[in-house]
C-alpha cells in the first residue's frame, strides 16, 4: 500500500492543493473535551444515528427537540428503567419517528452505558481512554454489546463527541480496497484487524489522528 504522504498527495491534488487539504483536516478535539462530556450526551448521539440510519437524517434534525423532550433528555437512569406504558406512548408519539426496535434500543443502550459508566466513572473516560492503536476493538464492543451500534452507526456517533477514529465510509472504503489493504467493505474481524493495521502503519509515518487520516483517505476519492 502507498505511504500516508502518497495518499495525501493524491487528495491535495483533488482538492487543490496543500494548504487547501490541511484546511479540510480538523484534528479531533482533545481528550479531555471527549472525557468530559456528559453520560446523557453519548446516549442522545448513539441514539440520534440509530434514528438516522437508513433514514432521511434531515427529517431526524427536524424532530430533535421532540425526540429530546420524548425521551426526558436522554437521562440513563430514566431511560434504562422504560417500561411498557412508557415503551407503548413513545409508539404514539408523533414528536418521533415512531420505529419500535429504535425506540428500545434507547432503552437498551442506557443500560448498557450505564454499565460502562459504573466501572469507568463515566461513559467519555471510557471513550477517550481507549486506545487508539485498537479503535476496531471499540467498534467491535459497541456492536456487540450495545444494540444497533453496528455498520457505521457508532462510528459516526463515535466522530460527532470528537472521539479520535475512523469512519469507513464508501470512500474510505474505496481507498482502502485501492491500496491492497481489504479486497471489499470490512464486516469480519479479521478484515478489521487489517484495516486498524493500515491506520496504525499510517499514523506511526505521518503522527496525524486517525480522524485526519480518515479524512484524508476520504478526500483521495471524493
Amino acid at each position: 500500500m502507498r505511504t500516508y504522504d502518497g495518499i495525501f498527495a493524491i487528495a491535495a491534488e483533488r482538492k487543490g492543493g496543500r494548504d487547501a487539504l490541511e484546511a479540510l483536516l480538523e484534528p479531533p478535539p482533545p481528550g479531555a473535551e471527549v472525557a468530559a462530556m456528559p453520560d446523557d450526551r453519548w446516549l442522545a448521539l448513539f441514539s440520534r444515528h440509530v434514528f438516522s440510519a437508513g433514514f432521511n437524517w434531515k427529517v431526524i434534525e427536524a424532530k430533535w427537540d421532540g425526540f429530546e423532550a420524548a425521551f426526558h433528555g436522554f437521562d440513563l437512569d430514566r431511560c434504562a428503567m422504560m417500561d411498557d406504558d412508557w415503551f407503548d406512548r413513545l409508539l404514539q408519539d408523533t414528536r418521533i419517528v415512531r420505529n419500535g426496535a429504535k425506540i428500545a434500543s434507547v432503552r437498551d443502550n442506557a443500560v448498557f452505558l450505564k454499565a460502562i459508566a459504573a466501572q469507568h466513572g463515566s461513559v467519555g473516560r471510557f471513550i477517550a481512554g481507549w486506545p487508539k492503536d485498537d479503535y476496531a476493538g471499540l467498534l467491535a464492543l459497541l456492536a456487540k454489546e450495545g444494540s444497533r451500534l453496528g455498520g457505521t452507526t457508532a462510528q459516526y456517533a463515535l466522530r460527532f463527541g470528537g472521539a479520535d477514529g475512523y469512519v469507513l465510509s464508501r470512500d474510505v472504503v474505496a481507498r482502502l480496497i485501492a491500496e491492497g489493504v481489504i479486497d471489499k467493505p470490512p464486516t469480519s474481524k479479521t478484515a478489521m484487524a487489517q484495516v486498524q493495521a493500515a491506520f496504525n502503519e499510517w499514523a506511526a509515518q505521518s503522527g496525524r489522528s486517525l480522524k485526519e487520516i480518515s479524512r484524508t483517505l476520504a478526500m483521495s476519492i471524493g
